[in-house]
């Protein structure tokens, strides 16, 4: 069984303008992450579940919708799932 621990700022981002629909996938995921961990989440396509890289690399990223992210980092010897963010993600060129 892994356990999930949150970043600090992952409750205030949950509680901004985020679709309940959403909140209701991330719970999902976290009942994935906790009794599978990242292989199960990866087992799951529509997550889209993936190795980030650049300023992320150490990082994976779960879709939580078309614009709906959560980043998370694995420590495996711990089976342990940090959760950094939940966000949306944006496409648009800055």
């Amino acid at each position: 069984m892994w356990h999930i621990e949150e970043h600090r700022r992952v409750a205030k981002q949950l509680s901004g303008a985020v679709p309940r629909e959403i909140l209701m996938r991330y719970e999902k995921w976290k009942d994935i992450a906790r009794l599978s961990g990242p292989p199960g989440l990866r087992a799951i396509k529509g997550f889209h579940d993936e190795a980030l890289a650049g300023e992320w690399k150490g990082h994976r990223s779960s879709r939580l919708g078309l614009q709906w992210r959560v980043i998370y980092r694995v420590v495996a010897d711990a089976l342990l799932v940090q959760v950094v963010q939940v966000t949306p993600h944006d496409y648009r060129r800055s």
